[in-house]
């Protein structure tokens, strides 16, 4: 129904920078959020930014100043540039999207990306 394609990760000494994207597509009328999250080896997974239809952002404390998450309205796309990466960054990072699926009942789901390893090399 709404498929999401990740890409952008990879591995990056500290200090780095790496920019993630995701593209969403399928039978979508309108997304509401669109967000990242990250999940370490044994750690729960994590809310690191997230971006509304009204471009509020919200980002977790500890990535606040090194990343920045935009999206492209038009192209269902939402990016995340990550500055200044630290080996604590090291983790899975999932994208995800609020996506408006029903045009008359206006539902709205989350669906998720694959998930793109980012490895920081200290």
């Amino acid at each position: 129904q709404v498929q999401l394609v990740e890409s952008g990760g990879g591995l990056v000494q500290a200090g780095g920078s790496l920019r993630l994207s995701c593209a969403a597509s399928g039978t979508i009328f309108g997304i509401n959020a669109m967000g990242w999250y990250r999940q370490a080896p044994g750690k729960q997974r994590e809310l690191v930014a997230a971006i509304t239809s009204g471009d509020m952002t919200n980002y977790l404390d500890s990535v606040k100043g090194r990343f920045t998450i935009s999206r492209d309205n038009a192209k269902n796309t939402v990016y995340r540039e990550m500055n200044s990466l630290k080996a604590e960054d090291t983790a899975v990072y999932y994208c995800n999207v609020r996506a408006v699926v029903d045009r008359l009942l206006r539902l709205a789901y989350d669906f998720w990306g694959q998930g793109t390893q980012v490895t920081v090399s200290s």
